[in-house]
């Protein structure tokens, strides 16, 4: 069973940091692609940020310059980095692992989200 646990959300003022972070556990061989989305009141899932097992990053219009996506050496924890934040960024901020691959199975995962709440 793999699971992704999120971290770091909170209530932060405009143009403050956060540092998200997901750590994946189970009986994992590799994970493709870790990435992170976000959900506001309202809005449906959007995409924010990627980082391949190589080190490819990718990242939503919107936040480019202002956040980084980051993994650990192991390729099993992912970091969000968000500096100057903005009303908008407003969100619950889900964590996802892509082609997770175990001994029996190859599937995506999800954790369970972290809310991030900027107040002006």
């Amino acid at each position: 069973q793999v699971q992704l646990v999120e971290s770091g959300g909170g209530l932060v003022q405009v143009g403050g940091s956060l540092r998200l972070s997901c750590a994946a556990s189970g009986s994992i061989l590799f994970i493709d692609t870790m990435g992170w989305y976000r959900q506001a009141p309202g809005k449906q899932r959007e995409f924010v940020a990627c980082i391949t097992s190589i080190g490819k990053t990718n990242y939503t219009d919107s936040v480019k310059g202002r956040f980084t996506i980051s993994r650990d050496y192991a390729g099993n924890t992912v970091y969000l980095r968000m500096s100057s934040l903005k009303p908008e960024d407003t969100a619950v901020y889900y964590c996802n692992a892509n082609r997770v691959a175990t001994m029996s199975s190859l599937d995506d995962y999800w954790g369970q989200g972290t809310q991030v709440t900027v107040s002006s």
